[in-house]
């Protein structure tokens, strides 16, 4: 019985037949899986930022002893806080399993490495978020889009040659 990574393959590769003169496999892999991701953050921050948050104010109370803590959020960062985590998971997922499956690297490294690449796409979403919401009075989700499309060369070059590498 196959598993899902190898059901997530075989069906990349089937609609990559057409692209294979054009786009090297890996790379194709990966915009697939990247495009998948993509799309669901898109439709994650969508529902989290219109229907959980409901353009509200969060406030964050962190109480740890004596000390306390609070932290008031707009309704766009605290969309990304939220659905950050789950998009994190799946890329991390997709790459290791699906795109970058030749690297010889330890998991564990790999995911710290993942995650290091992902920090940098995070603090350009945040400052790319403030910018364009706050500074420049976008709607969030067309700069949430805007964004993406700049973190996307990010990703692939730090995961390809740093992350995942062989």
């Amino acid at each position: 019985m196959l598993k899902l990574p190898q059901i997530i393959t075989k069906i990349i590769d089937f609609v990559y037949f057409p692209f294979q003169k054009y786009i090297p496999r890996e790379l194709f892999r990966y915009a697939a899986c990247g495009g998948g991701n993509m799309v669901l953050d898109w439709v994650l921050y969508f529902i989290t930022y219109n229907f959980i948050i409901g353009h509200d104010l969060v406030t964050l109370n962190i109480s740890l002893f004596s000390f306390q803590y609070t932290q008031v959020l707009t309704p766009h960062i605290a969309s990304l806080c939220i659905v950050f985590p789950i998009t994190l998971l799946t890329g991390f997922w997709l790459n290791k399993y699906v795109t970058f499956t030749q690297s010889t690297l330890h998991g564990a490294r790999q995911l710290a490495r993942y995650i290091l690449i992902v920090a940098v796409n995070l603090a350009v979403n945040y400052f790319g978020l403030k910018l364009l919401v706050e500074g420049f009075g976008w709607y969030p989700t067309p700069s949430k889009m805007f964004i993406t499309m700049i973190t996307i060369a990010i990703s692939f070059f730090g995961q390809k040659y740093f992350s995942f590498k062989r």
